[in-house]
């Protein structure tokens, strides 16, 4: 499935969450990379919503969180054909359903000059 959104500046809490070792270390295992310690947000339009709800919900790669912390679904995705990464799906969450999170171990908006109301692609 290939999607584009919008990006969006979040809360900035994606950056404490990934900093965080049991996620780290979980992602290095199963993605390969440790992400660098943010989120980029994606808006989707509310037409590919029913598809994403089928893949989060049917998602089996999970990790369990430490006390305090919430478990989070992930499937591995490509941003604009070039960038590997992944969605991630927390449990805990404020976004709307339509933001999407996309992980990756560069800095995106710095090394690719993503801003605010950029239209990028997520293929997973």
């Amino acid at each position: 499935m290939k999607i584009e959104g919008e990006v969006k500046t979040g809360l900035g809490k994606g950056s404490f969450f990934m900093s965080q070792e049991f996620y780290s270390n979980e992602f290095r295992k199963n993605l390969g990379f440790v992400p660098y310690p943010g989120t980029l947000n994606v808006v989707v339009s509310d037409e590919y919503l029913d598809e994403i709800n089928e893949i989060k919900d049917n998602c089996q790669n999970i990790i369990k969180p430490d006390e305090g912390f919430g478990a989070v679904k992930y499937i591995e995705a490509v941003l604009n054909d070039e960038v590997k990464g992944a969605i991630v799906f927390p449990a805990k969450t404020v976004h709307d359903v339509n933001y999407l999170e996309f992980i990756a171990e560069i800095a995106l908006r710095d090394e690719l000059g993503i801003e605010d109301g950029d239209i990028v692609s997520l293929e997973f």
